[in-house]
């Protein structure tokens, strides 16, 4: 019995200094963490998208540079729909990776739907994987400051 009281003396110890380190963030916005959707956290969900070397192998140049204009047109859209956070081609891999999105998805099957519209994903220049990813819901406010500082638009 002594042994149970010790215990649960020790884990209410625990519990305390648990509770303790958790405090109110002096500088919290509730409007704008509601504006960006996030949890108490400052966080939320979004899919990460690995764009991957697809199975069409064409060299035909003009089918090339119709896919990637197409495919910058439609990152560009998405980004300015708010749907695409962040984007980004890859160093060389050993896995064909060639880029990343995170898309403001809640299912994988939102995100799907969307890098759908991409015409370099349609014709099999890339495959994807999808993944679910925890981020900081102020992800999206760094794009506005990152056209302030690009000086030639794709």
């Amino acid at each position: 019995m002594k042994k149970f009281f010790a215990l649960t003396i020790l884990c209410l110890g625990c519990f305390a200094a648990h509770a303790q380190a958790q405090t109110q963030n002096l500088s919290y916005s509730k409007a704008l963490a509601d504006s960006l959707g996030a949890d108490d956290y400052g966080m939320k969900q979004y899919v990460l998208v690995i764009l991957k070397t697809g199975s069409n192998t064409t060299t035909d140049k003009n089918k090339l540079n119709e896919y990637f204009r197409g495919h910058m047109e439609n990152i560009n859209r998405l980004a300015n729909e708010g749907k695409l956070i962040v984007a980004g081609p890859l160093g060389k891999n050993d896995k064909a990776y060639r880029g990343i999105f995170i898309l403001d998805a809640k299912t994988v099957e939102e995100a799907q739907e969307m890098v759908g519209t991409d015409p370099a994903v349609k014709a099999k220049i890339f495959d994807v994987e999808l993944y679910p990813w925890y981020g900081s819901a102020a992800l999206p406010l760094y794009l506005e400051t990152h056209r302030k500082i690009e000086k030639i638009k794709p």
